[in-house]
């Protein structure tokens, strides 16, 4: 098999119009910790690739206002340790922060964990439950989209075939925000099950690495509103996610078990989240 056309723009304007001409034909490298993997198990063999590596304008960490701006080369290192971040959004930094170790978040980015779309990476579920926003650029303009919204299945996303994630932007919660990682096997790092619960005027709970993409259930989080949440209610609520979501069955664990585990996870975090 031939090798794969190797193409390195030193700038956003030449990524996407090398996008913009060959579309998903196109596979854009960002770390290379995910692609890296799928291309050495022969589950990918792309015909040409573009490294944005040397793009320096998509390699930022800013809070401006009520927004923090994670740039798509930013490493998952990078956030772990930024004072911005730990100041402003601790739960994010923390949920970079168990991701692998520090030799893959070194490598990892916030653009390629996004668009990656892998059910059983840690950061998706915490942005989804800060409300956080993906942008998306091609040579036709950028467009927002939420989080929750972004992923839609197994490694598929909302992004069209001539767009690219440029950055991710989360707003400043008032409240606060909790994420639990529970590892079924003491061997590997990715989760059997993850939960991120957030407040701010409402509660968020996303549960992930059961299914293909982030589960939320607004009107499960609204059985909180108004009220004090008490271990009866936080137990209830996790019943209700255990019930709602299908999950899917793997070598971590399988749908029943993660049916059990997401019922104890949801109410643990909820103990976080109201406790702290």
């Amino acid at each position: 098999m031939a090798a794969p056309q190797w193409h390195e723009p030193r700038s956003l304007e030449e990524a996407l119009s090398l996008r913009a001409e060959h579309g998903e034909e196109a596979t854009l490298v960002a770390g290379g910790s995910f692609l890296g993997i799928v291309m050495n198990q022969r589950l990918f063999s792309p015909t040409m690739l573009v490294a944005l590596r040397s793009i320096s304008e998509l390699d930022f960490i800013e809070a401006g206002g009520e927004t923090l701006r994670l740039g798509a080369m930013a490493t998952h290192r990078a956030v772990e340790r930024s004072p911005v971040v730990r100041e402003g959004w601790p739960s994010l930094a923390y949920t970079f922060s168990v991701v692998a170790s520090p030799r893959v978040r070194n490598q990892a980015t916030v653009g390629g964990v996004v668009a990656d779309a892998d059910y059983a990476s840690d950061p998706p579920s915490m942005l989804a439950a800060l409300g956080a926003r993906v942008v998306a650029r091609s040579v036709r303009g950028e467009r927002e989209i939420p989080m929750q919204d972004f992923v839609l299945g197994h490694y598929e996303t909302a992004l069209e075939e001539d767009e690219m994630v440029t950055e991710v932007r989360i707003p400043r919660s008032g409240g606060r925000s909790v994420y639990r990682k529970f590892r079924s096997r003491s061997g590997e790092d990715r989760p059997c099950v993850s939960v991120a619960a957030a407040r701010d005027g409402g509660l968020r709970v996303v549960v992930g690495a059961v299914a293909g993409r982030p589960q939320y259930f607004p009107e499960i989080c609204e059985l909180a509103r108004g009220e004090t949440m008490s271990g009866g209610l936080a137990a209830e609520i996790g019943r209700r996610y255990a019930d709602a979501i299908e999950p899917l069955s793997d070598a971590r664990g399988s749908a029943r078990y993660r049916r059990r585990v997401i019922a104890v996870e949801v109410r643990r975090a909820l103990e976080d989240l109201y406790d702290g």
